[in-house]
């Protein structure tokens, strides 16, 4: 099932530092990561739609992006989402 409102908003108050704070690099790098996670999926088992397979890819190209940046600013955020996200390193 693709990110629904319920979801959304559970994952912004866990990553948001505060409830106005819905636009910042973790909360949008986990709701990426969410949205990412359901295409892989999707791809697994239609593995011939090639039109997910790019969405994909530009979701994860996007992510890394700005994983890049909070790296570059806030290393102990950074830190922080890739352990609760579970991603790498």
């Amino acid at each position: 099932m693709p990110l629904t409102k319920q979801k959304t908003k559970e994952l912004v108050e866990k990553f948001a530092a505060n409830a106005n704070n819905t636009g910042s690099t973790s909360v949008q790098v986990a709701l990426l990561t969410e949205r990412i996670q359901y295409l892989a999926r999707h791809i697994a088992t239609n593995p011939k739609d090639h039109s997910t397979k790019r969405g994909l890819s530009i979701l994860v190209a996007k992510r890394k992006r700005f994983l890049t940046y909070l790296e570059r600013t806030n290393r102990e955020e950074y830190k922080k989402v890739i352990k609760q996200l579970g991603l790498r390193k």
